[in-house]
């Protein structure tokens, strides 16, 4: 898959709506969405702060100050310096929403709870979960999350992309 496939993939999810823009309220209720399946209350401490790296990199992406990202805006600013400086902290902390036992993994609930309230489909859910527990003890570290979405964005070799969509994306 190519890396404007990949990108149009997350787009895709992005743009909760499908009308070709993300909007800020599209982009901002992921968090939402990862803070309310994981039972967390709009003031816990790291709601507040997915909240904020969330607005931190709707600013960047919002590049132009409309309001609105379409496809061409988000496949020119998304990549490899885009994800190390905007997008990892903002998965950084929707994956700490998940992290009920706050160990810096995940389980199989936790990974569902997270990638379920990001959109991905629930029926490849559990095989991208097996492809980023390469050494099957039923948890997947976040570095190894946030490593696999970073190779996605970049065109790379995304084990967690290729069971979730069949083709490297997230």
């Amino acid at each position: 898959m190519s890396e404007t496939e990949a990108k149009r993939l997350v787009f895709a999810m992005l743009d909760a709506d499908g009308d070709g823009i993300v909007s800020k309220d599209e982009y901002s209720a992921r968090a939402e969405r990862v803070a309310r399946a994981s039972g967390r209350s709009g003031d816990d401490p790291l709601v507040v702060a997915a909240r904020a790296a969330g607005e931190r990199a709707w600013a960047a992406m919002d590049a132009n100050g409309d309001g609105g990202v379409t496809f061409d805006e988000y496949e020119a600013w998304a990549g490899a310096d885009a994800f190390d400086t905007v997008c990892e902290p903002v998965l950084g902390a929707l994956f700490d929403l998940a992290d009920a036992d706050a160990d810096g993994a995940l389980d199989v609930h936790e990974f569902t709870t997270l990638r379920t309230a990001l959109g991905n489909p629930a029926d490849n859910i559990r095989s991208a979960f097996e492809a980023l527990d390469t050494d099957g003890d039923g948890r997947v570290d976040r570095d190894d999350y946030l490593a696999s979405i970073r190779a996605h964005v970049t065109g790379g070799n995304s084990p967690m992309g290729k069971a979730l969509y069949g083709g490297g994306s997230l």
